[in-house]
């Protein structure tokens, strides 16, 4: 499909359902020109000499999460002494609903 003509772009906006003035078609048959040229210098690419990979993340598919090991907890003061602010024992939080 290197060749786009008046005739691909017909069955184009036929397949999309897509109208368009003379201009239109002329800017889209032009960009869709420029793109087929854009992906034709992908053939240039020399890949006899590269092994062939499957997926690109075969590396990072695996669980790199850290064993989930039970250690001492903070006390509940230890732990509100960190936040910003408090009320009844609780982290108090900006709102998040504001009432109108």
């Amino acid at each position: 499909m290197a060749d786009f003509d008046r005739q691909t772009l017909e069955h184009l906006k036929k397949l999309c359902r897509i109208e368009c003035d003379e201009a239109e078609e002329a800017d889209i048959l032009n960009s869709l020109k420029r793109i087929i040229e854009y992906f034709a210098q992908f053939d240039e690419v020399q890949i006899e000499k590269g092994a062939s990979k499957h997926s690109v993340l075969n590396g990072m598919t695996g669980n790199r999460w850290r064993e989930d090991i039970p250690e001492t907890l903070l006390t509940r003061e230890e732990f509100l002494s960190n936040a910003p602010d408090q009320i009844a024992g609780m982290i108090r939080v900006p709102p998040v609903l504001k009432t109108q």
